[in-house]
This record gives structure tokens, C-alpha cells and sequence, in this order.
């Protein structure tokens, strides 16, 4: 019998000629050595370890075995070497060890994955059920496969580095937005990482500086309900491999190469990659769960657990991750630099990062080793780093983030302006606060460039043409009675549940889908728009479309004309944004009132008003709301106007050394509404209609600029 390698350049070897060494403890998983393979995993309870060696990716049963006794150990580390294999060579492990009460402890009859895997072969034959109880699964388990190390070439696809005060997120599903009807992707590709490549001139002419990829590294699809699939891969199989789903072929040893050309491609197209990584939870669920991994090598380090050994569940999905263990943590660096260094990302969002706070019990840690190890790390310094501040165990820890270079989620800048535009009650002054860095949120002190993140929507909600469309989720499509989803969103459908003819409705939800894009692009903080939001895409009021591999969940490739108009009206104002990029750093905290000494050239300061200027009301019934920046020397430099109210209102306006140019009234038909070149605006108030908002400039400020 022989070993067959997928690499055609390898010669087979017979088994009963393979040496075995003793192998070393470092690097940990499969690496290419000089004489063949050193395999390394951590399995600090176990007593002996089989090391299974596959002749393909759909072998039912190993072709050799290579057992691992104490003479293979170094204290935590099992390891062996083994002559004659290479690349692409199939492997996996069955630990053996003490049976814990409860249930939980070793399982050798399970065939396991190495946490450190960067490949993953036995997809065809894989059965996610035979990992559940007594029985072998080793015709249905998945295999690790040996493959190349190599870094990322950075002499030719050097990062872009782009400061976060001009960096503009853009969140998506590649599978998602590869496809569809009217997708520009070759057919070949579609729902891959490759068919990212030819949307890239997409974002640009967008204006897009930064992509965030929902989770690509390996996930299970059939961790589900009955009848459906894990479509947005928040379930994590692996931390090293990318999905093989996103992959054009069937060559498991070609994943590392088509994550590094779309990450050269990006590079090249000047767009950073960032991608969202499931660390606080695996798919093996709870103690009841599938044995595929972590569990099977020592549930009792990787898993939170309860003196009783009971799972404990900060992420809503039956596990929760001890970030804070030694080896852990070095399991989860493993797999920041692999991504990082060997495949060229340039950076991270943390599902659920606050999590990974937490100390044994759950107990939230003041500092967070992970964290600290992260900031320490020299070949992580470099990246962009992003965490959502929440966990399901309640814990939500925004200006106070555990961690001094990542930057978090704004919920509540998502919550406020929603309900400012909707017309609710008590907004106006939570408004300003949002349109001023959220001081009230952050203690107060100055905002640093990359510490806020502010949106409006994301792959967990409403789109945001459903968000001005639907009062309610609509989510029975997902096979739950409606029952999962946010019910909490904040939405409003101006008058008709869903698509209207209505043409009062229709125009209505056009100009605030307008109000609330300009909001959030005109405020200090980073800003991510989701898949398709710039072309009112929408799932048809599901705000949870996490098992929707369908038209709900995909890009919408054939916008009509009124799509067409938003996108450009983004376009603009994204532009607009780059252009005045200065004026809203938030790196520069903007007084209320002006500075004392006349004389400050530059300095800015940030005036409210109402309808009248300089009195701003702020009482609970208030819909009406102004702004303006103003230089100590030249006087008022933009002018903001913001009409939530049901009737139009008249805003008295600052003087204006130079002039005003109107460069945007979402009250104006389409393509009026932010015209390429500004307009003159002499008339010393505005008649701003209802739900509606106004934004002058200086002429100096954009002498000779098309947008």
C-alpha cells in the first residue's frame, strides 16, 4: 500500500518504509521538514495519541497508524516526525485519555482534526452526525492536510495602510456577492474568494477603502436546523483553513494560494481586507455536541466549563472559548499570524471580542491576556483590529474596551440615528451626541481615529432599504415561526408594510435613505456600509438571512434606475466626505464655543441651532436640529440642517464670509438631490421640507470640485 500525495510533483512512498523520529514540539500542526513531515498538537490530559494517515481526502480508513507514546511528549505537546510524506498529505488523530464525569473527557473513537490544520480534505464523504456518541466515525470524519508555509509577498502587494480617518469599511458575504442574477463574475467562479477579484473596480468607483469579509475560514455548513444550511459561517470548523466553498476547485492545497491572489488583487486595487473571526465559540456546540476537534484534544482547556464540567455560554451558541489559558491564546495567535503573514490580511473584526475578555467562570478580566499578547505581538502591529463590544452573557464594554488598538462597534450610534429619523421622542439631543464622536459615550475624552466604528447597518439586521420599508422582521422563510432575529430594530415603513406604488411612501423612504447615509458619513468615527445598502437592496424584511444561500442573501446585480440614483448619491457623498476629511477628524475634539484668543487660525468649533440659529432645542418633543463647523478666523465652514419633523420647517442661517454652496438636499428629485458641482445658496434661511436635510459648504472650500 501506498501513500498517494496530491502534489504531482511528490513521488509516493512505500509505508512500511516511512521513518518516525521524535519529532518537535514547534511549530505546532504539520510542517514540511527536511527528511518529510513534523506533526505537533497540544493534549495536555491525554495518556496516548494515534497519529492516522490517509492515503486521499475520502479514505474510509487510515493507511497507516503511527502511535505517540510519553517518549513523543514535551509537557503539553505531543509531536512525531515522519519520513517520506509531504504536501498534501492526509492526516488526522484519535487521543486517548480519562473519561471525566459527566460525560466528558476523550473520545478515541472519534477521528479529530488538528486545531492547526491549514487544509481540510474528506468534504464529500463528511458526516457531522457520526461525530456524536460511541461509534467511529472515521469513514465520515474530515482529514488535515500538509501544506506550504510560505509568507505573503508584501514586496509586491504591500499593504495599503490606509489611515483609519480616511478608511471607509464595506462589509460582505463572499458568496453573497459573487452571485446572482446579472453578477459581472464568471460563471466558474461565483461564490468564490476568486470572484471577488472582478468586483473590485465595483468598490473602488464606490469610494470603498476597506472590505470586511464575513467568516472565510472553515465552517460547517451543516451545523443547522434539519432542512437548512450555515450559510454566513459564524460556526468555526477550523481557525486556519479557508472554506472550501469559496474555493474554485476541488484541491484542498489550493485555498492559501486563491486567499493570497485575491488578497494581491485587493492590495494592487488599493482596498485592505479585513476579515470577521469566530474566536469565542466552535461549532462543536455543547457537551452534547459532535466531537470534530478542540473537544476531542481536551474540552477542559479550550471550553469555559462549570465545576460540574457544564458547558458555559457567553455566545449564544453552547460554547464559549477560554481565551484566557496560555495555550489557547497561542492557538488563537497561530491563527492571527497564518492569516496576517502567510496570506497577506490586514486585519480583524471579533465576533462577540468582548468575550474573549473573560477569565475562568466567565469572570471579566480588567486585562485581558489575549489581548495584551495581540498588542505585543511585532507581527500583528501593523493591522486593523475591530471588535464588536458585546456578548450574549451581557457584558458590553464600548469606551472601555479592554484593549488599547481595537476599535469597536457602535451600537448605540446605530440605535440613535435610527430613532432621530424615525421621529421618535427624545432624540435630538442623543442625536448631537452621535453627530459629535458619542463624548457621552466615550467619558467624554477625545475619540481616537480607529476606536469608533460607526454604522447604520450589518449583516445581522435590516438591510437599509428594509429598514424604511418594514415596521416588523419577516423571518418565517428561515423555518423558526419568526421567532429569531433582533425584534428591537428601530424601523419604520413610512406607511405600508413592504414594496409600495405609493409614491408619496416611496418618495418619503428615498429621502431617508439619504438622511441617514449623510448622517453617518458627516459624523467623526469610522463608517461601514453593508453588502448592497448603496443600491437598496433588500431580504424582504428578514433581518436574519444567516441560512439564506439565496437571492435574500445575495447582491443585487441588476438595480433599476432609483438604485442606480442612491448609488451615486453615495458615491458623492463619499467623495464629499474625502474631500472635507479635515474637518472631520476625529482625532481633533471640537469645542462647543469658540476659543478666547481671536487670533487661533484654524482652530474649529462645533455651534448648534434649532430653526433658530445658536438655539438648539433640545426638549423631548424636538425633531428639528442644525449644526455648523466654524473656524476661529474665516467664521462658518459647513452648515447642517436636519428636518425630522412631519411638516417643513424654516432654518435661519449663519452668515457666511465667502458664500454657501448647497451641496446636498435630500428633498430635491435624485441627481438634484447632491449635484456634481455645488450650487450658489443666497437666500438667508432654508425652508428645509419635512424629513428632510440640508448641508451647505463654503465656496473656498470647494472651488473647482466635482463631485
Amino acid at each position: 500500500m501506498t501513500v498517494q500525495f496530491n502534489s504531482p510533483d511528490l513521488a509516493q512512498a512505500p509505508t512500511q518504509h516511512l521513518g518516525i523520529h521524535i519529532g518537535h514540539p514547534w511549530p505546532l500542526g504539520a510542517s514540511l521538514t527536511a527528511r518529510g513531515v513534523n506533526f505537533s498538537v497540544v493534549a495536555p490530559l491525554a495518556t496516548r495519541i494515534e497519529l492516522l494517515l490517509f492515503a486521499s481526502g475520502e479514505a474510509s480508513e487510515p493507511e497507516r497508524v503511527v502511535e505517540l507514546d510519553q517518549r513523543h511528549r514535551s509537557a503539553d505537546h505531543w509531536h512525531v516526525e515522519v519520513e517520506g510524506i509531504g504536501l498534501g498529505s492526509c492526516y488526522g488523530y484519535r487521543v486517548f485519555g480519562p473519561l471525566q464525569p459527566g460525560g466528558h473527557g476523550f473520545n478515541p473513537s472519534k477521528v479529530l482534526l488538528d486545531p492547526c490544520a491549514r487544509a481540510i480534505a474528506g468534504w464529500d464523504s463528511y458526516q457531522r452526525g457520526a461525530a456524536v456518541g460511541a461509534a467511529p466515525n472515521t469513514a465520515q470524519c474530515l482529514k488535515g492536510v500538509v501544506t506550504e508555509r510560505d509568507l505573503f509577498d508584501f514586496q509586491h502587494a504591500p499593504r495599503p495602510r490606509h489611515s483609519w480617518q480616511k478608511s471607509v469599511i464595506y462589509e460582505l458575504h463572499i458568496g453573497g456577492f459573487t452571485q446572482g442574477p446579472g453578477c459581472p463574475v464568471p460563471a466558474e467562479q461565483q461564490g468564490s474568494l476568486l470572484g471577488l477579484i472582478p468586483t473590485l473596480p465595483y468598490l473602488r468607483e464606490l469610494g470603498i477603502t476597506t472590505i470586511e469579509l464575513l467568516p472565510v475560514m472553515a465552517f460547517d455548513p451543516h451545523d443547522a436546523p434539519a432542512g437548512r444550511n450555515n450559510y454566513w459561517g459564524y460556526s468555526p470548523l477550523s481557525w486556519m483553513a479557508p472554506h472550501p466553498d469559496y474555493l474554485v476547485g476541488d484541491d484542498p492545497l489550493a485555498g492559501r494560494d486563491q486567499v493570497r491572489q485575491l488578497v494581491t488583487a485587493c492590495h494592487r486595487a488599493g482596498i485592505e481586507v479585513l476579515l470577521d473571526v469566530v474566536y469565542n465559540h466552535t461549532t462543536e456546540g455543547n457537551q452534547d455536541g459532535p466531537t470534530l476537534s478542540w473537544r476531542g484534544f481536551c474540552d477542559r482547556l479550550y471550553y469555559q466549563q462549570s465545576a460540574k464540567g457544564d458547558y458555559q455560554d457567553v455566545s449564544g451558541c453552547g460554547n464559549t472559548i477560554a481565551a484566557n489559558r496560555p495555550l489557547v491564546r497561542r492557538l488563537i495567535l497561530e491563527s492571527l499570524r497564518c492569516w496576517a503573514t502567510e496570506l497577506g490580511v490586514d486585519g480583524f473584526r471579533f465576533d462577540l471580542g468582548i468575550a474573549l475578555s473573560r477569565g475562568d467562570n466567565l469572570a471579566p478580566l480588567e486585562q485581558p491576556p489575549l489581548f495584551e499578547d495581540m498588542e505585543a505581538d511585532p507581527d500583528l502591529s501593523d493591522l486593523k483590529l475591530i471588535s464588536e463590544p458585546w456578548d450574549c452573557g451581557g457584558l458590553y464594554r464600548l469606551a472601555d474596551f479592554p484593549a488599547r488598538r481595537v476599535a469597536t462597534w457602535n451600537g448605540r450610534f446605530r440605535d440613535d440615528l435610527r430613532r432621530f429619523w424615525k421621529g421618535d421622542e427624545k432624540t435630538c439631543w442623543t442625536m448631537a451626541q452621535r453627530l459629535s464622536g458619542s463624548p457621552d459615550l466615550f467619558n467624554l475624552t477625545p475619540v481616537h481615529p480607529g476606536q469608533c466604528i460607526t454604522f447604520l447597518t450589518a449583516h445581522d439586521g435590516f438591510t437599509l432599504a428594509d429598514l424604511v420599508s418594514f415596521n416588523g422582521k419577516h423571518n418565517l422563510a428561515n423555518g423558526e415561526d419568526n421567532r429569531d432575529g433582533d425584534n428591537h430594530n428601530s424601523s419604520w415603513n413610512h406607511g405600508v408594510e413592504g414594496p409600495s406604488t405609493d409614491h408619496a411612501i416611496t418618495a418619503l423612504r428615498e429621502r431617508q435613505l439619504r438622511n441617514l447615509l449623510t448622517s453617518m458619513l458627516l459624523a467623526p468615527g469610522v463608517p461601514m456600509l453593508l453588502m448592497g445598502d448603496e443600491v437598496r437592496r433588500s431580504q424582504g424584511g428578514n433581518n436574519n438571512t444567516w441560512c439564506q444561500n439565496n437571492p435574500l442573501g445575495w447582491m443585487h446585480w441588476q438595480p433599476d434606475a432609483g438604485d442606480l440614483a442612491l448609488r451615486v448619491f453615495l458615491q458623492r457623498l463619499l467623495r464629499l466626505r474625502a474631500h472635507l476629511a479635515g474637518l472631520f477628524n476625529p482625532e481633533l475634539p471640537l469645542d462647543d464655543k469658540p476659543q478666547r484668543r481671536s487670533g487661533d487660525r484654524g482652530h474649529l468649533w462645533r455651534q448648534w441651532h434649532g430653526i433658530e440659529r445658536d438655539k438648539p432645542d433640545w426638549a423631548s418633543w424636538s425633531h428639528t436640529l442644525a449644526w455648523s463647523l466654524n473656524d476661529s478666523h474665516q467664521g462658518p465652514l459647513v452648515w447642517c440642517g436636519m428636518n425630522a419633523y412631519s411638516k417643513a420647517m424654516q432654518f435661519e442661517l449663519p452668515s457666511c464670509r465667502e458664500g454657501w454652496l448647497r451641496v446636498i438636499d435630500t428633498a430635491l428629485p435624485p441627481g438634484d438631490d447632491l449635484p456634481a458641482t455645488a450650487e450658489p445658496w443666497q437666500p438667508s434661511g432654508a425652508r428645509l421640507q419635512s424629513r428632510s436635510l440640508m448641508v451647505l459648504v463654503a465656496a473656498p472650500l470647494l472651488h473647482d470640485t466635482t463631485l
